[in-house]
């Protein structure tokens, strides 16, 4: 046992849901096999009295949209979070909320993803156009989309990155069906990607890549057909089949994600909002193989990733080490958001995850003053 991890206490709020989901009594139990104290956190009690606490993980998303909303008790809740937060600038929180908050937004993170890849440039990166509408489509709506570079088909999303109605999408194929926008919402060029989406889960410095169906191909331009509307969810099981997710006209490229883009992409994404628990949702177009780019997800299921715990607990174990190796535990020091951890890949071909690292050299294509920029225009909106 490291012994600068006896006596660390780690608190933790997620929902029963996702406890179970995630079975996340075995993390707990890892955890105090290493020294470590794991809390769950009561939200309706003051955290003072269940501190001190060195990091906090949670997932507040629920939460966070309800205050958002005004509902008067979730709006408590979370401000008993900020509170603590705020007076304890020592505790590492996974994740920041302003950073959850950006995540919730599909505008936002769809701004982020596109100034990330600006400041790679990376020509292996083209994430879709994409607009926000506010109202409802109008006489020269089409116009609009056309200046913001979008193309029929496209895929219309609600502006809400979280919840059982993010998943509730539509294809738009043509002008007759924008009469089936249902704003507010973001849409989004589809782009054609042989049916298969590559789910990126990112733990700190590792990430595990999973192989999922996707929408199958669609012909460009407009096209004289209805909507079609889906679940993303569903389409994305890792046991879907049906006619939407065929892989019968499969055509051009087909390939897995480069590694180096993917670490470059997480890491941008890391060092922009302080993030540590989120997932990118990737795709290949096939015309180019260029990688897009199509969501961003806090705290994502992490579904088909047998090493989360212990990548969770190596990551914990890292930035605790990092930020203060010689200090007594809860001790009251500022801390950053810099890991020195180096997890070790595996071989692809023998399994249907890939697990990899995000800490190798940045492309000299990237700009280091970029990720200060991105920060702070992500955290100013």
């Amino acid at each position: 046992m490291q012994t600068f991890l006896k006596g660390r206490r780690v608190g933790y709020w997620l929902s029963e849901k996702k406890m179970k989901k995630l079975n996340f009594q075995a993390f707990a139990d890892l955890c105090r096999k290493r020294g470590i104290e794991v809390v769950q956190l009561d939200l309706s009690q003051p955290l003072e009295e269940q501190g001190p606490l060195d990091v906090i993980i949670h997932k507040l998303t629920d939460l966070i949209l309800e205050a958002d909303q005004n509902d008067t008790q979730s709006v408590l809740l979370v401000q008993r979070v900020q509170d603590y937060i705020e007076a304890h600038p020592e505790t590492i929180v996974l994740d920041p909320l302003p950073a959850i908050r950006t995540l919730l937004d599909r505008c936002k993170s769809y701004q982020l993803i596109h100034r990330i890849e600006d400041c790679m440039q990376d020509e292996r990166i083209c994430s879709p156009p994409f607009m926000v509408l506010n109202t409802e489509c109008g006489p020269d709506t089409l116009e609009k989309i056309e200046k913001h570079g979008l193309t029929f088909p496209f895929i219309c999303k609600t502006r809400v990155a979280h919840g059982t109605n993010s998943h509730e999408m539509a294809i738009i194929f043509s002008e007759e069906d924008l009469k089936d926008v249902k704003p507010p919402c973001v849409i989004q060029s589809f782009i054609n990607h042989n049916a298969v989406l590559y789910k990126v889960f990112v733990v700190g410095e590792s990430y595990t890549l999973v192989e999922r169906p996707s929408l199958k191909n669609f012909p460009a331009g407009p096209a004289d057909r209805k909507a079609i509307f889906f679940n993303s969810h569903n389409v994305s099981k890792p046991e879907s089949s049906s006619d939407l997710t065929s892989r019968d006209n499969v055509e051009g490229v087909s390939q897995p994600p480069s590694d180096d883009v993917i670490r470059e992409l997480s890491r941008s994404l890391r060092q922009a909002l302080g993030v540590s628990l989120f997932g990118i949702d990737v795709i290949i177009n096939n015309l180019t193989g260029q990688h897009a780019v199509i969501d961003i997800n806090a705290f994502p299921g992490y579904e088909g990733v047998p090493e989360f715990f212990n990548d969770l607990l190596t990551h914990i174990t890292s930035v605790l080490q990092a930020h203060s190796p010689d200090s007594p535990p809860a001790s009251g020091q500022p801390k950053s958001l810099a890991s020195s951890h180096t997890p070790i890949a595996t071989d692809a071909s023998s399994s249907p995850w890939i697990r990899l690292g995000c800490n190798s050299a940045m492309s000299p294509n990237f700009q280091q003053h970029c990720v200060s920029t991105i920060a702070t225009k992500a955290s100013s909106q």
